[in-house]
């Protein structure tokens, strides 16, 4: 059976550099790097190392850089440090965020005395930033804005340059979910006044179980996590260095490579958005993923012309071709309420359909997308 991954925006194969960096790093950093002996020094001089190059590629402070499970634990982090203990009482943010930002939300709602906005959204799900001005216009408290750079369901971009200043300009603090696009887009934390960001390594080919955030030097958070002084004092536990040194090396291919495999990668989406408008009349795409200018190259939402009934086996039948990707809407999801961001966005006629997200990499071929496009024809017109 042929066997397609279009999954990426989930997680990432990783790199054989990448593999390499970790099984050297096993076999010879394995001294804890709190140890003030020789095989802690050394463990504590690659992590050290990796935090200056990670800070390089953003030109920020490596002291900026706080290494993390992943990128939820970097939100929470950040979400509950800014109402916890730098006196935030207000919270403006999007309804189509991730779980790691919005469940977390609702945690600080039910538990604080905050109040939280909810900025509009166009049909595409873009952030409508004329009442995102009026929202923080209004602000008689603390605030924080909290809105993710790149969707990951329907790759929507936001502005984050336009975002950061509007919340400097009226005293906010502002923090990013970058999960998606860290390791796709550049990203200059001096040129682009963001005060926290969350990162997950094993977005951009790099392992699960290591990311970071950052978190502006001016900006006293306290920890998350009690038991320890490491990573400034912000996270407690032993560092995985053998997987921030993978980290770390995904990170620098990916920017090393970044323009190479954009034009690759975007080459692949749109051969693939090419197939299935000419191949499947009334196929249609969700959000702004079909924009290239305004969303990402690394996937697309597609919504097939088919029957509720009919969409229930979808997700089914490409597994049995070995094709990999994500369901999108509540007719795939197992349960009612299906996919937030979709549901916020596309009427209920529409979300009877079947939506799948396919996310790319530059691992994928044109030969790929060709097979994808053949079986779902075949499932459309059968």
């Amino acid at each position: 059976m042929k066997k397609v991954y279009f999954d990426s925006a989930a997680t990432t194969k990783l790199r054989n550099e990448v593999i390499y960096c970790m099984s050297e790093a096993l076999k010879t950093e394995f001294g804890n790097p709190s140890s003030t002996h020789s095989y802690g020094r050394s463990s504590k001089s690659l992590l050290e190392n990796c935090r200056k190059e990670i800070a390089k590629l953003f030109n920020a402070q490596p002291s900026e850089i706080i290494f993390t499970s992943g990128g939820t634990e970097a939100d929470n982090l950040v979400l509950q440090g800014c109402v916890q203990n730098l006196g935030v009482n207000r919270i403006i943010s999007s309804k189509i965020e991730h779980h790691a930002v919005l469940h977390t939300i609702d945690e600080l709602e039910q538990h604080h005395e905050i109040q939280v906005d909810y900025v509009a959204l166009d049909d595409c799900g873009h952030v409508d930033y004329d009442h995102l001005e009026t929202l923080l216009q209004s602000n008689g408290n603390n605030t924080l804005v909290s809105l993710m750079h790149v969707n990951n369901e329907i790759g929507n971009m936001l502005d984050l340059k336009r975002v950061a200043n509007l919340c400097k300009e009226y005293g906010a603090l502002f923090h990013s979910d970058t999960v998606q696009s860290i390791g796709h887009f550049e990203l200059d934390f001096t040129d682009v006044p963001i005060d926290f960001a969350a990162v997950a390594a094993h977005k951009f080919h790099g392992p699960k179980g290591a990311g970071f955030a950052f978190v502006r030097k001016d900006k006293a958070i306290k920890p998350l996590i009690h038991g320890g002084a490491q990573e400034r004092g912000l996270r407690a536990g032993t560092e995985a260095v053998y997987a921030i040194a993978g980290m770390t090396e995904a990170l620098k291919i990916a920017y090393r490579n970044l323009e190479e495999e954009r034009t690759y990668i975007t080459g692949i989406k749109d051969y693939f958005k090419e197939r299935l408008t000419s191949e499947i009349p009334g196929v249609s795409f969700n959000g702004g993923c079909d924009d290239n200018m305004n969303s990402t190259y690394t996937l697309l939402n597609v919504c097939l012309p088919v029957s509720e009934q009919k969409a229930m086996m979808l997700l089914f039948q490409l597994d049995l071709k070995g094709i990999a990707c994500s369901q999108g809407s509540a007719c795939q999801s197992g349960s009612s309420s299906g996919s937030h961001v979709l549901n916020e966005i596309l009427s209920e006629e529409e979300n009877k359909k079947p939506s799948v997200r396919f996310s790319f990499s530059s691992f994928n071929t044109k030969e790929e997308v060709d097979y994808v496009v053949d079986v779902l024809k075949d499932f459309v017109e059968n």
